[in-house]
């Protein structure tokens, strides 16, 4: 506010450019970056600012921030089932809480309370498996009963007479919403401001590789050199990976969401039914934020269908009936990246220059600020960082999977 009264009164000057222009491709870099989503880009910042690596080229198929990062719900949260998983996104809460002071732009980060609801005794049980795995890490949540669901959230149907009556929920007060394409321009403003170069339109093509290393990676704008590169192509990962040679244990589906018409404010946190393959949160321009479970079979394709729509409206009634003529306004799809523990995979390869962040199934936009300070770190000194070590890709090789699949929102 008040930065918008000096600019009234003539005492600020406009904005600086957001991005510089585009620049040719220069044969060589330190590091390379495949993927200008918002992970690839707060790589790309965290190696400039936190360890002076600026030699570095972000190079994105299409634009910045334009795949999973444009696609996702935006919802911010830390309460998973595994200590790894509880460590690492709580890190990357603490982090999204001073973000928009770091970045200088405002990413909307707002604190809304998170349900998630259990419709039978054995949801009911992991809710509390999770809320004391949740508060044995420090990260505020709880089991609550109806009463006090009704009291955080009285919009909804709490009637016994429901279909699936609402037994009990796991509230994580923390839970928030972000901006995401504030996200990924902040830290690409941040990061170009500090050397690196951004590349949009594009495309890896292939791999120059010789005794287990990158020596070159051909793109559709040429030929560019490398010390070491960071794989971040979310929905993509096995397709890029396979040209390195590396096979990856992911299935790749659609996830899709919608927004109704915008509506008065009546929803302030986050719901989610696990049960019900539903969540809902309403944005700051009073849209309905709707999503559900991905598509059962794998698809590189981000196409919306009927039959996805049908379906989540027909659970969201059952929580919230009187919204039957309320209007939708847009629908769209993304390519979620699916583990067989459904929890991230991130660290070195089996190529010894080539660096992985993947996996992400449904929370790769949370882990955003995390995942970005923790690659970096990464890179700079070529060994996993140890909050993110427990996700390396051989852990499928030596049976240490995470098993996150009971914190999933929906099913997948």
């Amino acid at each position: 506010m008040l930065q918008l009264l000096k600019y009234g009164l003539g005492l600020a000057r406009a904005d600086r450019r957001h991005l510089p222009s585009e620049t040719p491709l220069k044969k060589s870099y330190d590091v390379v970056i495949v993927g200008g989503g918002g992970h690839g880009l707060a790589a790309a910042y965290h190696l400039a600012k936190d360890h002076g690596i600026r030699d570095v080229a972000v190079i994105e198929k299409g634009y910045l921030g334009g795949g999973n990062t444009a696609r996702n719900t935006a919802i911010v949260r830390a309460n998973y089932l595994t200590p790894e998983g509880v460590k690492f996104y709580d890190a990357s809460m603490k982090l999204f809480e001073g973000l928009s002071s770091e970045l200088g732009i405002n990413v909307m980060y707002s604190k809304r309370g998170h349900l998630t609801l259990a419709h039978t005794d054995a949801s009911v049980r992991t809710m509390r498996w999770r809320a004391e795995v949740n508060k044995h890490m420090g990260v505020s949540s709880e089991v609550i009963g109806a009463e006090e669901i009704a009291r955080v959230a009285p919009q909804m149907d709490l009637s016994r007479s429901a279909r699936w009556p609402v037994l009990g929920a796991l509230y994580h007060p923390i839970g928030s919403t972000a901006r995401h394409d504030a996200v990924a321009w902040g830290y690409a403003r941040e990061a170009s401001a500090r050397g690196v170069e951004l590349h949009q339109q594009t495309e890896v093509t292939g791999f120059d590789m010789a005794d287990g290393h990158i020596k070159a990676i051909e793109t559709s704008r040429g030929r560019i050199e490398c010390g070491r590169v960071l794989m971040a192509v979310a929905g993509a990962s096995s397709l890029v990976a396979k040209m390195a040679e590396v096979s990856l244990p992911i299935r790749t589906v659609p996830l899709q969401a919608c927004v109704s018409q915008p509506l008065k404010p009546f929803l302030d946190p986050i719901i989610v039914s696990g049960s019900l393959h539903t969540y809902i949160w309403q944005s700051q321009r009073g849209e309905l934020v709707m999503g559900g479970a991905s598509d059962p079979y794998s698809l590189y394709s981000t196409r919306s269908t009927l039959e996805w729509k049908e379906g989540l409206m027909a659970h969201m009634l059952e929580l919230f009936p009187y919204l039957s003529d309320v209007r939708l306004m847009r629908q769209w799809a993304g390519m979620t990246d699916m583990t067989p523990d459904f929890a991230p995979i991130m660290g070195k390869t089996p190529v010894d220059n080539l660096y992985i962040d993947a996996g992400w199934g449904t929370w790769g936009f949370k882990a955003t600020p995390a995942c970005g300070k923790f690659m970096a770190d990464t890179l700079a000194y070529d060994r996993p960082h140890s909050t993110i070590a427990p996700f390396r890709l051989d852990r499928f090789e030596t049976f240490n999977q995470l098993g996150e699949a009971g914190a999933a929102s929906v099913g997948h």
